[in-house]
């Protein structure tokens, strides 16, 4: 019982620094704005185009997107939105079925898969945005998949707007190069890049103030883990899982004092 009562803060603070999307993103003001006006100019402006977002993991790309979509939910109600993880597709032309079952399509195989798919993207509707993470998962011999995926917003009367997430900055430049020669065709870019030690130190200052009571890592320890994490990869999910760690062993520590300590009143 008595666990119990002092643990409460630790509990806290391991929900509070799980790597959930939270409700405002630190450090990523800009990029969120660049994505927010992206999704208005051409969702609700009903301009079919592409994006390509890089960064590293734990930089906040998946992070950002998830909350904008989250927050534009009424705004992008009259839109049709599809997000695919890549990574879970069995081969990069397992696209091409996972979205037609979105879509609620025909099953059909091959080539007529993909006319359907042209033909339903470019008949009268509702914008379509399509969100790709992982994209890299996408890359095959010849890049036949990811042309066809990125070219599909340039065809005649299309209503596509495609968004992919990936880690590679150069996806574009090394596996996409033929669409350089059609500058309308070119996606456009935006790069997260890694967490500075400011931008972590808030990060977890932030999350942590949500737990009541006295503060449950002192301020130079976080200071020193995002020192640590961005001198290796900026990665904020690295940063959020060493100090829930941390928070963890000092509970373990909190559980075997308390269970030495005497109860109140005598009680036995």
């Amino acid at each position: 019982r008595l666990f119990r009562q002092e643990g409460t803060c630790y509990q806290q603070a391991k929900q509070v620094l799980h790597a959930a999307v939270p409700d405002r993103l630190q450090g990523r003001e800009r990029e969120t704005g660049i994505l927010r006006q992206f999704l208005r100019e051409h969702v609700l402006g009903r301009r079919p185009g592409s994006l390509y977002v890089s960064g590293a993991p734990g930089t906040g790309k998946t992070a950002c997107l998830s909350r904008i979509l989250l927050d534009c939910k009424d705004e992008l109600a009259g839109s049709r939105t599809v997000v695919l993880n890549c990574m879970a597709l069995g081969s990069p032309h397992g696209i091409f079925p996972a979205l037609a079952q979105h879509l609620g399509l025909p099953a059909a195989t091959g080539r007529e898969r993909i006319r359907s798919l042209e033909k339903h993207l470019t008949a009268q509707g509702p914008m379509v945005l399509l969100v790709l993470d992982e994209l890299d998962q996408l890359e095959s011999k010849g890049q036949d998949v990811l042309y066809t995926l990125f070219e599909w917003p340039q065809l005649p009367s299309s209503r596509l707007v495609l968004v992919g997430l990936a880690n590679a900055l150069d996806l574009t430049d090394r596996s996409l190069a033929r669409l350089g020669a059609h500058p309308a065709g070119s996606p456009q870019l935006l790069h997260f890049p890694p967490y500075t030690k400011e931008q972590l130190t808030r990060i977890l200052q932030e999350r942590l103030e949500q737990v009541a009571g006295d503060p449950v890592l002192d301020s130079a320890a976080l200071q020193f883990c995002a020192r640590k994490v961005s001198a290796v990869s900026g990665d904020a999910r690295k940063a959020l899982d060493v100090c829930r760690r941390a928070v963890e062993v000092v509970e373990l520590e909190v559980r075997g004092q308390t269970l030495l300590k005497p109860l109140p009143r005598g009680e036995s």
